[in-house]
């Protein structure tokens, strides 16, 4: 049986094995696809098993996206782009790292029919993610992406791998056409942002990329002023319907059936 894992810290929350061994029992393939939670020097001889083939691929998820690289024989354009790895495989006997996620948000946008074009972006958050969020925006060609994070200087770091982002202090909420939440505050009920998003009026998008639980305080703060709101549910299948093809060379289906079981 083929073994594929979720990797990370914490990890208890991750959905990824209902969904992945969901399209594996629908395939008829002979794997299992498991959640692990890890230390970060435990890292080197995790990945090392998918070079004997006794794992055959591995998602990276927080706090690991950019810690595994250094094991890693090549990046794709993408994972090199952002120095974020969520998806590794073996390819010619050599450990590849790619980025599902830049492609996972974009087409999560797609479904909602928005056009940011010359939009404002706001990202809440430095870690994780935001490189690949920040990656899919300037695909997607917005004016502006402004990046807030509570500690400052890891936002200021991101500027080592795009030059235009703009940062701002915490607490401060500038002018947006779309706000993402890409901080893990919200994985609890009792989580708050502590931000004062009452002014920011009508007709904006807030997006979290946190979808379990489904709706956030920052994404009910968002509806009640009146704002179209989106959680990181359909980025989190696209990613692994990336990652699943990759590895199985089969595109899953994405049905009522696929969304229901991540509810």
């Amino acid at each position: 049986m083929n073994k594929y894992l979720v990797i990370g810290n914490p990890i208890e929350h991750s959905l990824s094995p209902k969904l992945h061994n969901f399209w594996i029992k629908v395939n008829n393939l002979d794997a299992i696809y498991e959640k692990k939670k890890i230390n970060e020097n435990k890292l080197a001889d995790l990945i090392l098993e998918i070079k004997k083939k006794n794992i055959l691929g591995i998602n990276v998820t927080v706090p690991f996206k950019k810690a595994v690289i250094p094991y890693l024989d090549k990046l794709t354009f993408e994972s090199e782009s952002t120095q974020s790895v969520n998806t590794i495989y073996l390819e010619d006997d050599k450990l590849v790292g790619h980025n599902t996620d830049i492609e996972g948000f974009e087409r999560s946008i797609q479904d909602l029919k928005l056009d940011l074009i010359n939009k404002k972006a706001l990202v809440l958050g430095a870690g994780g993610v935001v490189p690949s969020i920040i990656f899919a925006l300037n695909k997607m060609k917005v004016s502006e992406v402004i990046i807030s994070n509570r500690t400052k200087s890891k936002a200021e770091s991101l500027k080592y791998l795009f030059k235009n982002i703009k940062i701002v202090e915490w607490g401060k909420i500038p002018e947006f056409d779309i706000i993402i939440n890409a901080t893990s505050v919200g994985l609890k009920n009792e989580d708050k942002m502590n931000l004062d998003t009452s002014k920011v009026g009508k007709n904006k998008v807030f997006y979290d990329v946190i979808y379990n639980p489904s709706e956030t305080n920052f994404l009910k703060a968002g509806k009640k002023l009146g704002n179209k709101t989106e959680n990181g549910k359909m980025m989190f299948i696209y990613q692994a319907q990336s990652a699943f093809k990759i590895w199985h060379g089969i595109q899953p289906k994405i049905n009522t059936e696929v969304i229901k079981i991540l509810d």
